[in-house]
């Protein structure tokens, strides 16, 4: 079927697309109610379905004999340790798992805390919760007591989850003090703590209250699924908001488990069998969807690595798993390739191993750059596809649909909008635009499955985050446009775009052109206030290893670049080199706080920043520069 056919079904018909999609899973009773409204006018999928996604993704697989293939693979370059799982082995240490959570007296609808590094341990969990009908929330291990605490507080866990430590490439984080500090901190405290021993750290457990996860484990009578409604949630994920409370993304069962189903085979083509890489983590939307349930629905063999794109050992890491794992896609964020590409120019380790396996790269969590994507393609020889979605979906909102019908790529746009998502782009008032003109991108209601529902706690939060902005529609709170191919151009965040003389540009597209600077390895653009035009952008880079270019010739030579590819408009005068830009562990710049920065305000660091000491780096090094007044 061609993508039009398809899409267009989805736009027509959608209760009797999704509906058929639906058919594709193991129900323990098939929905009637396909699309429904609640009292809040809120849609829901599946309402009246009976279903367990743990079932879904394991046991099914078990039943349909192939108990034997691998369904995680486990890698561990900072513990040199690797392991794989099968599905019957899987179905063994989930069901065990969850009778130890059930032996806490965790029950259907009780939630649960996650607080883990990258291991099996951390999938084995979230199942564990999903099979017993409760509610998992995975906080990013090693996140900030206070930050912990508040996610703690909101969600009120009957049980946390955790282990002794993470290991990052050149220290161990030990966990239990920072989980211990956010409860003394959070006004609910949950009944018990089992923590996972890794023998990097073991944690003194305080008895009666703290349990080892083995030993508990072992003890316990394996627990059975229990049936849940396709609406009843599965799990909350907490955005990381730079200030305020951040806000708990609900995800449904039924919804969540056949639009997971259908991208793998629609978006990323992938079969039963064949093995997919997400290089994320398990705290991050795209580890929910991507490392844990989508290719577990699907019955393929899911990769968990706990490493670095870089530095563990070197810059060919993510293509040593290529070739060992013969994996067919791999997934990860842009900031990673970039990382990869500063240290190998040349892609000289890609050159080291064998890559026949692999179909494609896809890339999301932030705009992937033009420069970046060409030298990707260039050096590996495969087709680099970027594709676009935020925490809230749970998966691509627009995408290059492998499994429905390949398209040309267009450097720098993340291709057509995905089945379900009737993607529009509107001006201030609500009004939709033409093809070509910039806006803010919205999506028509009703959002089709996955989406989310509800703010864990406060539907009216939901509706004043999302749906207040355009009367009708869910606010994404990403700009960009749409050009007359209907390939979908995301220019980055509404905050991002600048006002310059009453021009209104995009950073993204400035942005494109300092990448695609030879000595540029990675690069953000902000807006300076100026009394005479209002605003002025000022590019920082990060040069790629090895490049010696001094900061005037490079700011010369950008100056022009821009001026010849976006015009005199758009101001740009200064470049300034920086060693590294602050970014979010899941890879995106934090370009809001350095626009505050270096405008002398008031800046938030967000608790997800990979360094906390690089902000105040930054700043001092642009006061010496004169660019902070």
């Amino acid at each position: 079927m061609s993508y039009k056919a398809e899409y267009q079904r989805s736009m027509d018909d959608p209760e009797g697309f999704w509906k058929e999609k639906a058919e594709a899973l193991k129900w323990y009773k098939f929905p009637q109610k396909i699309l429904s409204q609640d009292s809040d006018g809120i849609y829901h999928w599946f309402a009246d379905g009976e279903m367990n996604t743990c079932y879904m993704a394991v046991d099914v697989h078990v039943e349909n004999g192939r108990g034997d293939q691998a369904a995680i693979i486990y890698d561990s370059p900072v513990s040199n340790t690797k392991r794989t799982i099968t599905y019957k082995e899987l179905q063994q240490e989930v069901a065990k798992t969850a009778g130890m959570l059930k032996g806490l007296g965790v029950e259907k609808g009780d939630r649960v805390i996650l607080y883990m590094p990258m291991i099996p341990e951390a999938v084995i969990g979230m199942l564990a919760v999903a099979r017993l009908g409760a509610i998992h929330s995975v906080v990013f291990g090693g996140f900030a007591p206070p930050e912990l605490a508040v996610r703690i507080e909101d969600s009120s866990p009957k049980v946390i989850l955790t282990a002794s430590c993470g290991i990052e490439v050149s220290r161990v984080i030990a966990y239990k003090p920072l989980l211990d500090k956010a409860i003394s901190l959070s006004s609910h405290k949950p009944n018990a703590c089992v923590v996972f021993q890794r023998p990097e750290a073991t944690a003194e457990l305080k008895e009666g209250y703290d349990y080892d996860w083995t030993t508990l484990a072992a003890q316990a009578q394996p627990a059975e699924c229990v049936p849940v409604k396709g609406t009843d949630p599965l799990y909350i994920l907490y955005t990381s908001g730079t200030t305020g409370k951040p806000k708990g993304v609900v995800r449904e069962n039924g919804g969540h488990a056949v639009a997971l189903n259908y991208s793998m085979h629609a978006i990323y083509n992938v079969k039963p069998g064949e093995v997919f890489w997400a290089a994320s983590d398990v705290g991050w939307v795209v580890g929910h969807s991507y490392i844990v349930y989508a290719p577990l629905l699907r019955g393929a063999t899911t990769i968990v690595f706990e490493g670095k794109p870089i530095m563990t050992p070197d810059a060919g890491t993510f293509w040593r798993i290529c070739e060992e794992y013969k994996v067919k896609a791999l997934f990860s964020a842009p900031t990673a390739f970039r990382a990869i590409k500063k240290e190998d120019a040349n892609g000289d380790f890609l050159k080291k191993y064998d890559l026949s396996g692999l179909t494609n790269i896809f890339s999301a969590g932030e705009r992937l750059d033009p420069p970046t994507q060409e030298w990707l393609m260039e050096k590996s020889g495969k087709q680099v596809i970027d594709h676009w979605w935020q925490t809230e979906t749970g998966w691509g909102i627009t995408a290059n649909l492998q499994g429905i019908e390949p398209m040309p790529i267009k450097l720098g746009s993340s291709t057509v909008p995905t089945p379900g998502f009737n993607v529009k782009i509107l001006d201030d008032g609500g009004q939709e635009l033409p093809a070509g003109e910039q806006g803010f991108i919205a999506i028509k209601l009703p959002l089709p499955p996955s989406c989310l529902a509800t703010v864990w706690g406060d539907v009216q939060k939901f509706k004043d985050s999302y749906l207040s902005m355009f009367p009708g529609y869910y606010a994404s709170g990403d700009g960009g446009y749409i050009d007359q191919d209907g390939y979908v151009f995301v220019m980055g965040r509404v905050d991002d775009v600048i006002n310059v003389a009453g021009h209104r540009l995009s950073t993204g597209e400035m942005e494109e052109v300092v990448g695609a600077h030879p000595a540029v390895a990675e690069c953000a653009v902000v807006a300076l206030d100026d009394d005479l035009k209002g605003q002025v952008p000022i590019g920082l880079v990060v040069l790629k290893t090895g490049v010696d270019i001094d900061q005037a010739t490079l700011s010369k030579e950008l100056i022009n670049d821009i001026r010849a590819q976006i015009g005199a408009i758009a101001c740009y005068k200064d470049t300034y080199i920086v060693k590294r830009l602050p970014k979010t562990r899941s890879g995106k710049i934090l370009r809001k706080s350095m626009r505050q920065m270096i405008n002398g305000q008031p800046y938030a660091v967000p608790s997800t920043i990979d360094d906390p000491g690089i902000m105040p780096e930054i700043e001092a090094h642009l006061r010496e520069l004169g660019v902070i007044k």
